[in-house]
């Protein structure tokens, strides 16, 4: 028996608001969930088609950033420049041995390498 499949990765929030404001406002992320559970509210975005979704929880409150996430965009540049629109500080697009890539942190500190598509 093995794991098939990763359906959801939960990412620490302190406002969920804000978090999907972020995610899906400037990431472009859609929500694939919104509801109430007995744990709180079950907000979870991802990217259109993807199997992943993040799960953005506040009910965890001694829970600190994940530490990381990789993702892939198209169009490195643009998002790059729509994140600092946003105030969010950026490091990149640089040129890596293995392709391009660009950093910043979501507005709880969760860390993002988002590579080049």
């Amino acid at each position: 028996m093995h794991i098939s499949s990763i359906s959801t990765v939960t990412l620490p929030v302190a406002d969920q608001q804000r978090a999907l404001d972020f995610h899906a406002g400037v990431l472009g992320l859609e929500v694939r969930s919104d509801n109430p559970s007995p744990m709180g509210r079950w907000l979870s975005v991802a990217p259109k088609g993807a199997e992943t979704a993040l799960l953005l929880a506040s009910w965890f409150p001694d829970m600190a950033p994940v530490g990381g996430l990789v993702a892939a965009s198209p169009d490195l540049d643009a998002l790059a420049e729509r994140l600092r629109e946003h105030g969010t500080q950026v490091q990149g697009p640089t040129n890596e041995a293995w392709g391009r890539q660009l950093l910043f942190n979501d507005p709880d500190g969760n860390g993002f390498v988002v590579t080049q598509a």
